[in-house]
């Protein structure tokens, strides 16, 4: 493999998490966000306020990207795959 072929598969690969993670994160950052306003606005500073909310929000976005994130990963595979085959 030469050193753009290297670099190719290594911006690919920031691609795919960057796209596999994106969401998730994003979600978690929008929950945090209002649960920590709710807790400025309450002045409550209760520490599972700001856990509980967050992993729920987790737990239920990932039942709904895993499928797209599925998807993501299994063409990241089949692009590695089909480079390995091209180089044999």
């Amino acid at each position: 493999m030469s050193g753009a072929d290297v670099m190719d598969v290594s911006q690919d690969a920031i691609w795919v998490i960057i796209m596999v993670a994106g969401p998730i994160m994003i979600i978690a950052l929008a929950v945090g966000l209002v649960v920590s306003l709710f807790q400025a606005l309450t002045q409550i500073q209760e520490m599972t306020l700001t856990f509980v909310p967050k992993i729920i929000a987790i737990f239920l976005s990932l039942l709904i990207f895993m499928p797209y994130m599925g998807d993501t990963l299994a063409a990241f595979m089949q692009r590695i795959s089909e480079r390995i085959i091209g180089l044999a």
